[in-house]
């Protein structure tokens, strides 16, 4: 089934807010980036507000998707959680990283009710909501500080890959994760 053009334009101006930044990337930017009119980007969303929430919910579900099939290509709960900081090793890897599309838009409206601040709060909760399933079926004593421990590991190796100054900060952090896990199933 052909995209219809409001999908059209999510997935491009996805790529294009990830790449530039959400308060540096204007309409007509957007416009001349996408090759999709401004009129026609108005007549699907009456704003840029709510672009951006359109194409955070679209990151949310295409991350989320990928990062859970590739931890779950690992096997066991105990597994899975590490194999997050393998993913993240792809990830950081990949000439079209430019870090988390989410710390950015938190970032880049910091006020926690802002309905963008949310939507990135949100994509963060549901990841430590997984995280927790996963550390409840390992076994662990804690699941939801172990969660919570481990989705602080993912976000500073996130962080750390995007600033440039550590060779493997996924690695570094699943050695980490490694240690917390097996700690917290003692």
């Amino acid at each position: 089934m052909r995209p219809s053009k409001r999908d059209e334009l999510v997935r491009k101006a996805l790529e294009v807010f990830y790449r530039e930044g959400f308060h540096a990337t204007g309409m007509d930017r957007l416009s001349e980036e996408t090759g999709i009119s401004k009129t026609t980007m108005f007549k699907h969303f009456r704003s840029k507000e709510e672009l951006i929430l359109a194409v955070l919910r679209l990151r949310d579900q295409d991350f989320r998707n990928w990062l859970f099939r590739r931890m779950e290509q690992a096997g066991a709960p105990q597994a899975q959680l590490l194999a997050m900081f393998d993913a993240l090793a792809e990830w950081f890897s990949s000439p079209r990283f430019r870090s988390c599309m989410f710390i950015k838009a938190a970032s880049e409206y910091p006020d926690p009710g802002h309905p963008i601040h949310a939507q990135a709060a949100e994509h963060k909760r549901l990841l430590c909501l997984q995280l927790s399933k996963l550390t409840a079926e390992a076994g662990a004593r804690d699941s939801v500080q172990l969660a919570r421990a481990l989705l602080l590991l993912k976000e500073g190796a996130i962080v750390t890959a995007h600033m440039g100054h550590e060779t493997d900060p996924a690695g570094d952090a699943k050695v980490v994760a490694a240690k917390l896990i097996s700690d917290s199933l003692t």
